[in-house]
Parts: C-alpha cells; sequence; structure tokens
C-alpha cells in the first residue's frame, strides 16, 4: 500500500508539469529574442569576414606559437613551485583532505538548496504561465475585485406618510376655514454600517 500512495501522491503532484510549462515559457520568451540576435550578426559578418582576409597567416602562427611557449613556462614554473612548496607531513595532508571534504559537502548542500529553489520558481512561472493560458488568470483578478469591493447598498423605501385622520375642533370659525390637523410621521435615521475593504 506504501508504494501505491507514493504513486498515487507522485503523480496526483502538479508540479513537475508546472516546471516544464515554465522551462517552455521561458524558452519561447528567449526564442523570441533570436530574430534581433541574426539581423544583427547579418550586420556584422562582412566586417568580421573581411577582417579575416585581411589577416597574414604568418603573423598568426607567430602570435600562436609565443602563446604555446609562455604557457608551457608558466605551467613548468607552476608545478615547480607546488612540488617544491608540498607539505610531506601526512597529518597535514590528512586534515586538509578532510577540510576539503567538509567544504566540498557544504557547497553540494548550498547548490541543492538553490537548485531547489530555482525549481520552486520556474515552476511558479508555469503555474501562471498555464492559468494565463486557460484564462484562469482573468477569474482570479474577478474573485479579488469582489472580494475588495463593498455591496452595492440597495435602496431602502420611502416610509409613507400615515393617513390623517379629520380631527374635530368646536370653534366658531366657518366650517371652511377649518384644517384637519396632520400627524407627523416619526423620523427614521438611516444607519448604514460602513466596511473597509481587507487588509493586503
Amino acid at each position: 500500500m506504501a508504494i501505491t500512495d507514493d504513486l498515487r501522491k507522485t503523480f496526483s503532484n502538479p508540479t513537475p508539469l508546472y516546471f516544464a510549462a515554465g522551462t517552455a515559457d521561458l524558452a519561447l520568451q528567449q526564442a523570441k529574442k533570436v530574430p534581433a540576435l541574426v539581423e544583427q550578426l547579418r550586420a556584422e559578418a562582412p566586417a568580421r569576414i573581411e577582417a579575416v582576409r585581411n589577416t597574414d597567416p604568418k603573423a598568426v602562427q607567430e602570435r600562436a606559437t609565443v602563446r604555446v611557449r609562455e604557457t608551457q613556462e608558466n605551467l613548468q614554473n607552476k608545478v615547480g613551485e607546488l612540488f617544491g612548496s608540498l607539505d610531506t607531513d601526512l597529518k597535514k595532508l590528512g586534515e586538509n583532505a578532510q577540510d576539503l571534504a567538509l567544504r566540498g559537502v557544504g557547497i553540494a548542500a548550498e547548490y541543492a538548496v538553490k537548485a531547489r529553489e530555482t525549481y520552486e520558481k520556474v515552476a511558479e512561472h508555469g503555474e501562471q504561465a498555464v492559468r494565463t493560458w486557460r484564462g484562469d488568470a482573468a477569474e482570479g483578478i474577478e474573485d479579488i475585485a469582489v472580494a475588495v469591493e463593498p455591496p452595492a447598498a440597495e435602496p431602502k423605501p420611502v416610509p409613507r406618510p400615515e393617513p390623517v385622520e379629520p380631527v374635530e375642533v368646536e370653534d366658531d370659525t366657518p366650517a371652511a376655514v377649518k384644517k384637519p390637523a396632520a400627524k407627523k410621521a416619526p423620523v427614521r435615521k438611516n444607519t448604514a454600517k460602513k466596511t473597509t475593504p481587507p487588509a493586503k
């Protein structure tokens, strides 16, 4: 069962696929630069070819011979210095070997960490590229916009005044002058809650 679970985890992990997609996307971005480089080389090619044609083969051979002799002399000097300064004490050689081995392990661990970080960055880039290819990026932006925007306030109905009942007042004033007393409707205050967008 453990092998089956390991295989299931391995095949359900999309990170390697995202890494491949990220690598392909980065390669595509670099491939778009190739035409400009080809044009640059095409423009520079005649001058370089002319420079090669004008070069004297004997002068090139003489320079190469001088360089080879200088390199050979330097190499012999370095080897002589190395053997002259080589410590014959086996204890020191053992300590140096152990120190170099530990340094090598440390450097290998450091490179492994850097490789893992680079792998994760390329996989993340690939995931973003896949989302862009599928159009999921727009949906993600819409989800963020819905979460950030406050909900639209619904218009509240305006309260209707209550019907006024006529009040009879006994006065000496003529009936045409009398007006019914009106009741005032209670004033309601609009208490809308203010929401603040979530902090990023």
